[in-house]
């Protein structure tokens, strides 16, 4: 009872030390999220040119932060005529590229790591561009295709099918304003929250236990850290496998990256390990059923090497520039809650959680979370305004009839 109470007293001091980066990343997401709309990007993803990858790149980092529903929403684009790569590349953007992500990183283990994210997930998808070059054949393509227009159901299909952006004529502020505004962005929140919750939870969890349970002399053994050279060469290999086990995915796997970090993974090897989110064994699975054994086995190779590659050249470059953290110093160790800026901080934004719960529940929000594990067709054919009072639509009715077309 002891081991177990000092992992959670770790679990729930992390927890506490997060919490509200957590509110403002989602927060910002939510913001950016609902005046931007899906079938605005579906249009803009019809080819795999470097501009292409690198519009499916922002507007990926800018849409969700859940492993589960970036993979299910790019099924969904390339159901709906969008090229497969910039389709794979919005899929990474919209889970390594992301804000909140950036906030934990900086918070947890310090800014260079929130440096390396943008640094090296571009990278990745150009790495993965390339790759797909080499081993992704249209007949291989035309098979993943077939596949996925038979409508498998998987982890939030139903939420990655919503598209939950303004309708709203005018500018941005004038839209962000809006009562259809503040819905929109309390309804994104919300249901971002509930797709991520489950693998936060894991995360912490999974890293109080294991800053708590397993002795420093293991990872300094596992990771090579005797040896600079070697653990240079090593950490990228280790990393992604370390994340495809541990089965922690977006955000969830940030605090377990800090314990990775202080047991002796090089930096490099910590940049790979967060990318690999998205070769987790379930996410594998749901890759299969979305495009076939092959086209799985072609991701699990390329996304492997891509996330290798790019812990590489991550580490190449921070070392050479000097910009890797001297100590390795991450907030994972300390145990108990005091009364300093983080609590206020931490007040401050449960209190703008609790606004955009409130407005979430009033507005329809607990019809809407009951369709999150649905298919994107069902998804498509339920009109959200029949809940809400307010335009939250389905790529499929992004445009209402008789309707002015509007500005993304």
């Amino acid at each position: 009872m002891g081991a177990i109470g000092h992992a959670l007293a770790l679990a729930g001091s992390m927890t506490w030390e997060i919490l509200w980066a957590l509110v403002l990343g989602f927060a910002l997401s939510a913001l950016v999220q609902a005046v931007v709309r899906k079938s605005t990007i579906v249009r803009l993803l019809g080819d795999d040119r470097p501009r292409t990858l690198a519009a499916a790149s922002v507007l990926g980092a800018a849409s969700s932060s859940c492993s589960y529903a970036a993979v299910a929403l790019a099924r969904s684009l390339f159901r709906k005529g969008a090229n497969f790569t910039p389709a794979m590349a919005f899929e990474i953007g919209s889970t390594n590229l992301v804000i909140e992500m950036g906030v934990i990183l900086a918070l947890l283990l310090g800014w260079q790591f929130t440096v390396a994210e943008f640094v090296g997930g571009p990278i990745m998808i150009v790495l993965v561009a390339v790759l797909f070059r080499f081993f992704v054949r249209k007949q291989l393509i035309d098979k993943a295709r077939v596949q996925a227009d038979k409508g498998v159901a998987g982890s939030m299909e139903g939420h990655a099918a919503m598209d939950m952006s303004v309708a709203a004529e005018g500018s941005f502020w004038a839209r962000l304003g809006s009562a259809e505004g503040f819905t929109a962005v309390a309804h994104v929140f919300v249901m971002e929250w509930a797709a991520i919750l489950r693998d936060v939870v894991i995360g912490l969890l999974l890293a109080g236990a294991i800053g708590a349970w397993v002795p420093d002399s293991w990872w300094r053994a596992l990771f090579f850290t005797d040896h600079p050279l070697a653990s240079a060469l090593w950490g990228p290999i280790v990393g992604p496998i370390v994340a495809i086990l541990s089965f922690v995915c977006s955000i969830g796997n940030v605090p377990l990256a800090a314990v990775l970090w202080t047991g002796g993974i090089s930096f490099g090897g910590v940049v790979a390990f967060i990318f690999a989110d998205l070769l987790i064994l379930p996410i594998l699975n749901i890759y299969r059923k979305y495009y076939g054994p092959r086209m799985t086995l072609v991701l699990l190779g390329t996304f492997y090497a891509a996330m290798v590659g790019a812990g590489y050249l991550v580490e190449l470059f921070f070392g050479v520039t000097g910009l890797i953290p001297a100590q390795r110093s991450a907030m994972v160790m300390a145990e108990g809650i005091t009364w300093n800026y983080t609590t206020w901080l931490n007040i401050a934004f449960l209190i703008l959680a609790a606004v955009l719960i409130v407005r979430f529940v009033r507005t329809g929000g607990i019809a809407m979370l009951a369709m999150m594990g649905g298919s994107p067709d069902g998804a498509a054919e339920h009109d959200h305004s029949s809940h809400t009072g307010h335009p939250h639509r389905t790529d499929e009715k992004s445009v209402p009839p008789k309707r002015a077309p509007h500005r993304p």
